[in-house]
């Protein structure tokens, strides 16, 4: 293992007696195509730690929204293991894992998912009413939220109604009214104009800041990867230090 490899492993000084949030071990992902199996990912580790920012770069087609959708426990991996708030994912049947991401993950993607039949208010408060959240405190929760994201204004207005902007702090919003303990982001900025992208980015690490919750970000924007604690390319199926 040479020394780039290695430091794609190691966590920021300030979270060494801290238990990771998240973590991964010789994780790998491969695809039978014909005779042939066509490796993805391959034994890749990980941990991020609370509060901890780490973004994870590389080229167009190189696994990055794999390996996001494995860590999330959206994909199933060839090999290797993830544990996710001290829960090994391949331990949890499919309900038990919806209700560990319900709970102790966020997802905020390149283009936001929210629902358009839905509010602003609505859309934040989903994750807490899956979670049985009284109503009244679930609007009480997401409203706080909202105002604090700046869209206090925006409440019971729909997506549509939104700009590209306003929606992306929606999704974020959705993303952390759970208070989980990791945020993931699948190209958070890239459907954004310079101006609306750089709003966002200053959110993200202001959120990250606050509520010390860890921030995993796949991107292509070296401008907002620079500004995590850590940057990892995810290069021929490895993800070595950036």
């Amino acid at each position: 293992m040479n020394d780039s490899t290695l430091n794609a492993q190691v966590s920021t000084p300030s979270a060494a007696n801290k238990p990771a949030v998240l973590s991964c071990r010789n994780l790998g992902k491969c695809y039978d195509e014909g005779p042939q199996a066509v490796v993805v990912l391959a034994e890749l580790e990980l941990e991020l730690f609370p509060g901890e920012r780490v973004a994870i770069v590389g080229s167009s087609g190189s696994g990055k929204s794999t390996l996001l959708n494995m860590l999330g426990g959206l994909d199933t991996p060839s090999s290797g293991s993830v544990w996710l708030a001290g829960e090994e994912l391949s331990a949890l049947n499919e309900k038990q894992r919806g209700l560990l991401r319900n709970r102790a993950l966020g997802f905020v993607y390149q283009f936001h998912h929210l629902l358009a039949e839905f509010t602003a208010l609505e859309n934040v408060c989903m994750p807490l009413l899956i979670g049985k959240l009284p109503i009244p405190e679930a609007r009480k929760r997401a409203t706080a939220l909202l105002e604090r994201v700046g869209l206090g204004h925006r409440l019971e207005h729909k997506p549509a109604e939104l700009s590209g902007g306003e929606r992306q702090r929606v999704a974020i919003a959705r993303a952390l009214v759970n208070q989980p303990g990791l945020v993931m982001l699948d190209e958070p900025t890239g459907n954004l104009d310079h101006h609306t992208a750089q709003g966002i980015q200053d959110l993200m690490l202001e959120l990250s800041t606050s509520s010390h919750t860890a921030f995993l970000v796949v991107t292509h924007d070296m401008q907002l990867a620079r500004q995590m604690d850590r940057v990892l390319r995810l290069e021929d199926g490895r993800l070595v230090a950036a």
